[in-house]
């Protein structure tokens, strides 16, 4: 072992040197050369930083720059995440996306055109017009249909969610709800008055009739009975005889 070289080192360090700092790692650490300034230095890491990707050896476990248009890689051929400007596209790197994809500059990525889609229709209205079912003759219909999938970009826009035509119905005349609610406010009292003057009626004739019954029971109670009338003939009848 060279003068220059420990083995009492810190940070997971097998060995290293006050100049280079880590020269070996201990096992399942990954070895990486950092730039400080123009001096280099050993360190020894769990995992690879960003820009870099790892490979692992017998003897060391390394980690290795990504291409220069790459941020992150798996292998120095595939890349995962691109660097401002590019876009992903099967691991590579690319300025402009391939024909049928478009760009997401959300994801940086080259994705599937997406067009619109619409759900069916939906059955015509009620003829109207103004809001209202009746006192016309010739008025509008229409229906409706839903987006149920967005486009891209590059996608086909939606067509129109609504349409409407012009529509013919029998002329009729529309009821008042005001006018016609009063009428029947006015029907249902009437109704409730007559019924509350037949009760009244009743009730009177209820209490006449018991009234009179009460009279002629009073008035049977108290008068006194009248005697029968003697038959003149038969009183007279001795005297004619004894002449």
């Amino acid at each position: 072992v060279h003068p220059n070289v420990s083995q009492g080192c810190q940070g997971g360090c097998a060995t290293c040197s006050d100049y280079n700092g880590c020269l070996s790692c201990k096992p399942r650490l990954f070895f990486v050369l950092e730039r400080i300034g123009m001096k280099q230095i050993g360190v020894c890491l769990s995992s690879c930083p960003s820009g870099y990707y790892g490979t692992r050896y017998p003897d060391i476990n390394k980690c290795a720059k990504c291409k220069a248009d790459c941020d992150t890689c798996f292998t120095r051929n595939f890349c995962t995440k691109c660097k401002s400007g590019f876009y992903l596209y099967s691991g590579k790197c690319l300025e402009k996306c391939p024909d049928g994809l478009e760009a997401n500059n959300h994801t940086m990525e080259c994705t599937s055109i997406v067009h619109c889609e619409t759900s069916e229709w939906s059955p015509w209205s009620p003829c109207m017009k103004k809001g209202k079912t009746c006192g016309f003759k010739r008025g509008n219909e229409v229906r409706f249909r839903d987006i149920v999938q967005h486009p891209s970009a590059k996608g086909n826009p939606c067509p129109a969610t609504t349409e409407s035509r012009k529509c013919i119905v029998q002329r009729k005349r529309c009821q008042k709800e005001g006018k016609g609610k009063k009428n029947r406010e006015e029907k249902r009292k009437k109704s409730s008055k007559d019924e509350s003057k037949e009760t009244r009626q009743e009730s009177k004739g209820r209490a006449a009739r018991r009234q009179n019954r009460e009279q002629r029971e009073n008035n049977s109670k108290t008068q006194p009975k009248k005697r029968k009338a003697p038959n003149k003939e038969q009183d007279l009848a001795p005297a004619d005889t004894a002449h």
